[in-house]
């Protein structure tokens, strides 16, 4: 369950955003989204190694 404390005289948007970002740090809607459609785990392994290539590129180009 996520809580969010409000402060007094504080902002209702604020404390929205506050719920926002913690309920996104959660992940709850990412997982969702990947639990609706099957994807084969040769397929997932691939798409694994196509990002690990990404990000050795990105921190290649960095040094």
């Amino acid at each position: 369950m996520i809580i969010v404390p409000v402060k007094e005289g504080e902002n209702i948007e604020r404390a929205l955003k506050k719920f926002k970002r913690k309920f996104e740090k959660t992940g709850v809607v990412k997982e969702l989204r990947n639990r609706q459609a099957f994807t084969k785990p040769s397929i997932e392994k691939r798409q694994q190694k196509i990002h690990a290539v990404y990000v050795q590129k990105l921190h290649l180009s960095e040094e």
